[in-house]
């Protein structure tokens, strides 16, 4: 293939480079997946209006998140298993988004650990939280988290149970994966990824093998995530959470505008609007659509951002104009990961951002904190 233009392109590469079984977690919703198809489909129902014979020289993507200053308004998204995807992946796709100067959130359930992933950056990344039972285990990840200068911790709030995803109990996927005739065939389809795979030792769970409780080795694993993710999960603990933290805190998961004034009374820096990719409540609505009533719901109290369905820089430019001040992109990063590995990650990263400041452009803007609902089309509003 010649070098990938789109997402898209990217998503057909790491189809043919990855093991099925991880491939379809990357790429599954929940369900019949409705919630995850709508996250992308709802973008394209969005019209933007072009405009004519206005100065587009002199364009930026420059914003900030939080407080901290990105080249454009788009974070790596926290994703479990990254470095299922390629060897090392975390690490690769932190360094990447470290150089295109955007923030890379590790997530609790990656393969490589804080400790990893700080050891190959040099800026701070923002770690996310899964709140566990063991209370000791979760101040152990904060602590390690500030250890390693993370400048932002990401809660999530909807995942206390997990949701039911079709495509990984068709694919027998477990942690660690079973070692099935089918799955060592969908691995040795990929003797590029299996030669990849045995130079690393990064193969199980960072953050948790050897540091959780009674997790001394990757076989304790599947017993631990079954009984560890809290389903008592409260907006108490968010309290408790924002003190032992004591930094900036963004939460992850509000696609209610309830939810988000709930959100906003804690003292949280940012919310981020998700359905979690559609693999959790199948039947929710996108990400996209509930955008607009949380900004308005929650005003200037706290910063919204948007996750979900993000496919393009079109994508992004859309969220922001409804009032986004950031995105987070997850399965992007992850396509180009598994297709092309760091190399992949910025590809990724580039290609949003050259479709981004090429839209912004013919919409008549030349600096993204200029970008409003003004720019997007009310053509069917008096239908």
């Amino acid at each position: 293939m010649s070098t990938p233009l789109t997402i898209a392109d990217l998503k057909k590469l790491a189809r043919r480079r990855v093991p099925k079984m991880f491939f379809d977690y990357a790429d599954s919703g929940a369900w019949t997946e409705s919630t995850y198809a709508a996250n992308e489909s709802d973008f394209s129902q969005i019209k933007l209006r072009q405009r004519v014979l206005v100065d587009m020289t002199n364009r930026t993507l420059e914003t900030t998140m939080i407080g901290q200053k990105v080249s454009m308004p788009v974070a790596l998204a926290p994703t479990g298993m990254t470095g299922m995807q390629h060897a090392d992946g975390e690490m690769l796709a932190a360094r990447a988004a470290e150089e295109f100067g955007v923030p890379f959130t590790l997530s609790t359930m990656s393969i490589c650990s804080i400790e990893d992933v700080a050891s190959v950056t040099t800026r701070p990344f923002w770690f996310q939280l899964y709140v566990m039972r063991d209370k000791d285990f979760v101040l152990d990840l904060i602590r390690r988290a500030k250890a390693a200068k993370c400048s932002a911790l990401v809660l999530t709030a909807d995942l206390q149970i997990l949701g039911q995803r079709h495509k990984d109990l068709r694919n027998g996927l477990s942690a660690p994966p079973k070692l099935t005739p089918k799955h060592i065939w969908q691995m040795a389809t990929r003797p590029l990824w299996c030669l990849e795979m045995l130079q690393t030792k990064r193969r199980y769970f960072g953050n948790i093998v050897g540091h959780a409780k009674n997790v001394a080795n990757v076989a304790s694993v599947p017993k631990f995530a079954h009984e560890q993710f809290d389903p008592r999960l409260s907006w108490a603990d968010v309290a408790w959470i924002k003190e032992q933290w004591g930094g900036p805190l963004i939460i992850k998961g509000v696609l209610d505008p309830e939810d988000a004034r709930a959100a906003a009374d804690t003292g949280a820096d940012a919310i981020i609007v998700s359905n979690h990719g559609g693999r959790q409540l199948d039947g929710a609505p996108s990400s996209i659509s509930m955008l607009p009533s949380i900004v308005e719901a929650v005003g200037d109290r706290i910063e919204v951002h948007l996750d979900g369905g993000i496919r393009s820089g079109q994508d992004v430019l859309k969220a922001v104009a409804l009032g986004a001040k950031g995105t987070y992109i997850g399965r992007p990063f992850l396509y180009g990961l598994g297709a092309m590995g760091k190399e992949g990650v910025t590809l990724a990263l580039d290609i949003i951002r050259r479709e981004m400041d090429i839209t912004m452009a013919l919409c008549g803007k030349r600096d993204i904190k200029d970008v409003n609902a003004s720019i997007i089309s009310r053509q069917d509003s008096s239908k």
